[in-house]
């Protein structure tokens, strides 16, 4: 892999992470999702690595048809559904399983005339008030698609949880009350559990769970890290060391002169900055590792670059030094607490100039 910065991701840590969710939600069955380039992860290769999960979790049909054209022939499920004849057509002849929480798609589906038989979710909107049916419209909703015989292969339940990052949340209660309200004698197939509830509420594991963050081994659940919650970070995101200088006291650092130099400071310049993703809001003393070691951040990050104070140093640090911005020994959940943003935005927010490396050695049968 040439080039300075990359995103390395580490199959076997994407697979322990599943294999850790299935231990907590046994005999459940396991929708990864994968949308928005698989939390900036590579959507292809985390799905061949993610290989053993039961059904993938995208978004929109493109992120779909990118799975099939890469021979993924696990079943995939649209989770905002389709829009039009085209997209379900297109939904048909790739075989996908459609979220419907509109009326406008059940009479998509009503006024469709191909053969195919579409296995579909039925969306209930049990407080997130975001996408799906509210509970006085769900009955409807359920009758019309009922209605449709013999055009569903299989029909289904699921709703989504707006707090359960929250353990204590009363609303994640509330929730899932009125969907087993709703839901209760009618036999069908159940999915409410996102990261957060997999890990934190049994009660919400219904028949499949929809992981995301926490296959990507970062912490869903606030105040508490990956590592204590068995996870394992999949990304690390890698750069070097560019150049070193020394700044006499009295002299600052980077756009704005925002930092200034209280005593004589040797710096590291890193190749890293807001076109690769980083936050240019970054607060100084961000933590950095360096050669393994902590170091603090200093001045603003710029387009391609970023300091760091290296002055106190354990180690020399010099040009094409390892740098680490967030990964295994620095979560990017305290790099994105020290941007004030959550790390679903620092993941998916990689520009598309970051290669991913995929190194095979990770890949393994771990």
């Amino acid at each position: 892999m040439t080039g300075l910065i990359r995103a390395v991701i580490n199959g076997h840590a994407l697979r322990a992470n599943l294999r850790l969710l299935r231990q907590l939600a046994p005999g459940r069955r396991v929708m990864a999702v994968v949308k928005a380039n698989a939390y900036g992860h590579g959507l292809v290769p985390t799905a061949v690595a993610l290989a053993d999960a039961d059904a993938f979790a995208v978004a929109r049909i493109e992120e779909a048809t990118l799975l099939r054209a890469a021979g993924v022939r696990t079943p995939i499920v649209l989770l905002e559904g389709v829009f039009d004849a085209a997209q379900l057509a297109e939904a048909a002849h790739h075989d996908l399983e459609l979220v419907v929480h509109d009326p406008l798609q059940i009479a998509l589906l009503a006024a469709a005339r191909s053969p195919h038989r579409f296995v579909v979710w039925l969306k209930i909107d049990t407080g997130m008030n975001r996408l799906g049916f509210r509970p006085e419209q769900f009955a409807h909703a359920l009758a019309q698609l009922r209605q449709l015989g013999p055009q569903l292969r299989e029909l289904r339940l699921l709703t989504h949880l707006a707090r359960a990052d929250e353990r204590d949340a009363p609303q994640t209660a509330e929730q899932l009350a009125r969907f087993a309200a709703l839901t209760a004698g009618q036999g069908l197939v159940t999915s409410i559990a996102n990261s957060a509830a997999v890990l934190g509420c049994p009660a919400a594991h219904g028949d499949w769970i929809r992981p995301g963050l926490a296959l990507y081994g970062v912490s869903p659940i606030a105040g508490e890290s990956a590592a204590s919650l068995g996870l394992q970070p999949a990304m690390s995101l890698r750069t070097q060391v560019i150049s070193t200088r020394h700044v006499p006291v009295g002299e600052t650092v980077g756009y704005g002169g925002t930092w200034q130099a209280r005593r004589p400071t040797r710096l590291a310049i890193v190749a890293a900055g807001y076109g690769d993703g980083l936050p240019r809001n970054l607060r100084e003393s961000t933590p950095v590792l360096i050669g393994g070691e902590p170091l603090p951040l200093v001045g603003r990050v710029s387009m391609d670059m970023l300091a760091v104070d290296v002055t106190a140093a354990r180690s020399p640090v010099q040009v094409g030094g390892d740098v680490l911005l967030w990964g295994a020994g620095l979560p990017v959940e305290t790099v994105a607490d020290c941007a004030g943003t959550v790390p679903y935005e620092l993941l998916c927010g990689i520009s598309q100039r970051v290669p991913l490396a995929l190194e095979e050695s990770h890949f393994d049968a771990g």
